[in-house]
């Protein structure tokens, strides 16, 4: 039932701090990439150990996402593509994100992989939650709305708050690529065009599988506190760097818009 629709996905996530010490941690995660175009057949979805809209020990949930109100997912991305001008024939959407398990979830980032029609990936969204409850998006393009390519290296101004030990300003450097069958999402900050390395190397290596019951019964034993983890992760590494002497940044007003678009488009 689930074939085509939603992937299991392990891996682990990386993160490097550069400047003015070296900080490095990595942890193993797993999460969920679903069909966010076909919302009947992720509905469908389920199980006693997993279901979409329903209360199970590992859910997902259209809330979690999005306006953060419920409301379908589909409707809300092609909203957001209309918004950015970018005008191509919207074929399969894909979430990577985590899931609630046992009822909690929280995502530093979650990626959505918007294709055409004819299977080809177009843009990437990147939703982003601080742990302040705030949220915002960068939505990503080749020039032109050309083919985003294996190691394509994509490009935005950074304007959301997220780490308060890094200030806004600078811009990120997403690459997308695939090796041996895994997927690799990097995210490179770049705080000050002076320097050419970055302030912070972030990774999120993934392999995929197809889902299945007894595949998340062993995702769910080997990490079951993952997503409150996840949160907890943060904040012990707040701490550590606090402990270094990194700079702490008050946070600052929101962004007037939630979206932001890396200006490549072109008509």
């Amino acid at each position: 039932m689930t074939e085509g629709v939603i992937e299991l996905c392990q891996g682990r996530v990386m993160h490097a701090r550069l400047r003015p010490f070296i900080h490095r941690f990595v942890y193993r995660v797993f999460c969920l990439r679903l069909r966010i175009d076909q919302p009947q057949r992720l509905l469908a979805c389920g199980s006693w150990l997993f279901g979409v809209q329903r209360a199970r020990p590992v859910s997902f949930w259209f809330a979690d996402h999005g306006a953060c109100d419920g409301s379908d997912l589909y409707v809300w991305i092609k909203s957001k593509l209309a918004q950015s001008a970018m005008h191509f024939e919207l074929g399969a959407v894909t979430l990577q994100c985590f899931p609630r398990v046992f009822g909690y979830v929280f995502n530093p980032v979650s990626f959505w992989f918007i294709h055409d029609k004819q299977g080809v990936l177009r843009a990437l969204l990147a939703e982003v939650n601080n742990t302040f409850g705030q949220k915002h998006q960068y939505l990503l393009n080749a020039q032109s709305l050309q083919p985003i390519e294996d190691e394509a290296e994509l490009e935005c101004v950074k304007v959301f708050h997220v780490s308060p030990f890094c200030d806004v300003v600078g811009r990120y450097r997403f690459t997308l690529s695939h090796r041996a069958g895994h997927q690799r999402v990097s995210i490179n900050y770049h705080d000050t065009p002076d320097l050419p390395e970055p302030l912070l190397r972030t990774a999120i290596v993934t392999q995929s599988q197809p889902f299945t019951t007894r595949r998340l019964i062993s995702c769910v034993l080997s990490m079951p506190m993952m997503t409150i983890g996840v949160m907890l992760r943060i904040h012990i590494q707040a701490f550590k760097l606090w402990r270094k002497g990194a700079r702490y940044h008050s946070v600052p007003a929101l962004p007037e818009q939630e979206l932001t678009t890396d200006k490549k488009v072109e008509q």
